[in-house]
């Protein structure tokens, strides 16, 4: 179970969206929730086939505890729970939706590249295109990288590259130049 969290604990709206709807299975879960509006655990499961029952379980009381899942238990035998978005759960609806979006796309460009590779047509990957570069005589020549490009930390030569000065690794702002605003300035 998660601890109960502080603005001040995130330096970044991101940061807090992701503690909310990050994991393997939260953005899942929401999208049933949308697509259904009411499911019970049972349901879930067969949803979800690949999901263990305490994983399950845990994301739901995380879900709930963050105010975006209601859990509605009725008094009877044996006992039934149902699930549903509250008003925050469902102000996710369009992240959620972009999030399907993405992945259909990403999902076709998948395809396509795999249908490439099966016929032989398929690009150079990323990995192939970026082989270290070598100098030396009686080395082949895919181990030259492509005009243009560069292999981080060798230059063209493939000696050492200057380092530059280190920058700043955090994406955001300090902590509290958002909040009451919702904006990252």
């Amino acid at each position: 179970m998660k601890k109960q969290r502080e603005p001040s604990d995130f330096e970044c709206p991101v940061e807090l969206t992701l503690d909310v709807i990050g994991g393997k299975w939260k953005g899942v879960i929401l999208y049933h929730l949308l697509e259904s509006e009411t499911l019970r655990f049972g349901e879930f499961q067969r949803l979800m086939p690949r999901i263990t029952l305490q994983m399950l379980t845990n994301q739901l009381r995380e879900l709930e505890a963050d105010g975006v899942v209601h859990r509605e238990v009725y008094p009877q035998v044996p006992p039934k729970v149902e699930y549903s978005l509250t008003e925050l759960g469902r102000s996710l609806g369009p992240i959620i939706r972009l999030m399907l979006e993405w992945g259909r796309r990403q999902e076709q460009r998948l395809r396509t590249e795999a249908g490439e590779a099966e016929r032989g047509t398929a690009p150079a990957t990323s990995r192939e295109a970026a082989r270290v570069p070598w100098t030396s005589p009686g080395h082949p020549p895919w181990m030259t990288l492509p005009a243009g490009t560069s292999t981080p930390g060798l230059d063209r030569t493939g000696a050492p590259a200057a380092r530059a000065p280190p920058s700043p690794s955090r994406p955001c702002p300090p902590a509290g130049s958002w909040r009451g605003t919702g904006v990252c300035r």
